[in-house]
């Protein structure tokens, strides 16, 4: 195995995230600069002020709300190609267009497949954490790169660990595997709902039970948190049983439409999740999870090379 030296290696941002400087720090490689802007009628300007040839070159790109990031991304890329780079990998902490995985309604665009069929021609390869993988069992299934996921449910469990009196609550059948999960390592018993979707932000949510954990506080559990309506509906829910003491965490916050505000004003008594996403809620650190997949991607894209 051909042995990548750290001089040898950049990590650029596509924008500013507090994640660039510990990952570049963590792995020992130099920040490349980039200059970015827009010009009046909305176009981008990118260039590169970093020498890039025969460097492997590391994007880190968080990639929710992606339809004003994505062709600044192309731009980067190929303009890192251009230029000599060795290889080109995306760290995305936060992987978009994972939701419309099949056609429900004759005519729509399976924009999951799409969205993966072209950032495949972009890059060598992809780390990401905790996809939406629904009625996809592995990102494989529709990207063609390289691909390595890590898991935020160790985060989520160390972050428990050292909390007291408390219920998991997995708000719908398809958190029980991810829940029990982080229950077993963090120590906590858990409870999990049942969920009725009827729109984007139409959602009804029932929890079992909760007589023998009414001194409890109570943690919602979920992997994402976009519209918010599942937590909204969970707390709701939570508070008619009797729970009073709520929190919430969750590995990505995308917080549409400023429902944090709205789930603080629920009656969360805390709001807690990974900067795989920029936000104020951001209590656990995910660089160090990070650190071996990019390390192994690079040294796997610089033997093939």
């Amino acid at each position: 195995m051909k042995t990548i030296v750290t001089s040898q290696v950049l990590l650029f941002e596509l924008e500013p995230h507090p994640l660039a400087g510990s990952l570049a720090r963590q792995l020992g490689v130099e920040q490349g600069k980039t200059s970015q802007r827009l010009f009046p009628d909305g176009e981008s300007y990118v260039r590169i002020d970093t020498p890039v040839e025969n460097k492997h070159c590391i994007v880190l790109a968080d990639l929710s709300r992606p339809n004003s990031k994505y062709l600044p991304l192309v731009f980067l890329v190929q303009t890192l190609r251009e230029f000599g780079a060795a290889s080109v990998g995306l760290v995305a902490p936060y992987l978009s267009y994972m939701r419309q995985d099949r056609r429900f309604i004759q005519g729509e665009a399976i924009t999951s497949r799409i969205f993966a069929q072209h950032l495949s021609t972009q890059i060598d390869w992809l780390v990401t954490v905790d996809p939406h993988l629904h009625r996809y069992h592995k990102l494989d299934e529709i990207y063609s790169i390289p691909s390595r996921v890590v898991s935020g449910a160790p985060l989520l469990a160390d972050w428990l660990k050292g909390q007291t009196n408390l219920v998991l609550v997995g708000p719908d059948a398809e958190s029980e595997q991810w829940v029990s999960q982080i229950a077993r390592h963090s120590g906590h018993p858990f409870i999990i709902g049942s969920k009725q979707r009827f729109g984007d932000r139409d959602v009804q949510v029932s929890l079992p039970d909760l007589s023998a954990y009414q001194q409890c506080t109570a943690v919602i559990i979920d992997d994402v948190i976009a519209s918010g309506q599942t937590i909204l509906k969970c707390i709701l829910a939570l508070r008619a049983l009797g729970i009073n003491s709520i929190k919430c965490a969750s590995v990505h916050g995308i917080f549409a439409d400023g429902v944090d505000v709205e789930l603080l004003a629920a009656g969360l008594d805390e709001l807690a999740t990974t900067n795989t996403i920029v936000h104020t809620s951001n209590a656990m650190d995910i660089s160090s999870l990070l650190l071996e997949p990019i390390r192994d991607s690079v040294r796997q894209v610089g033997d093939e090379n």
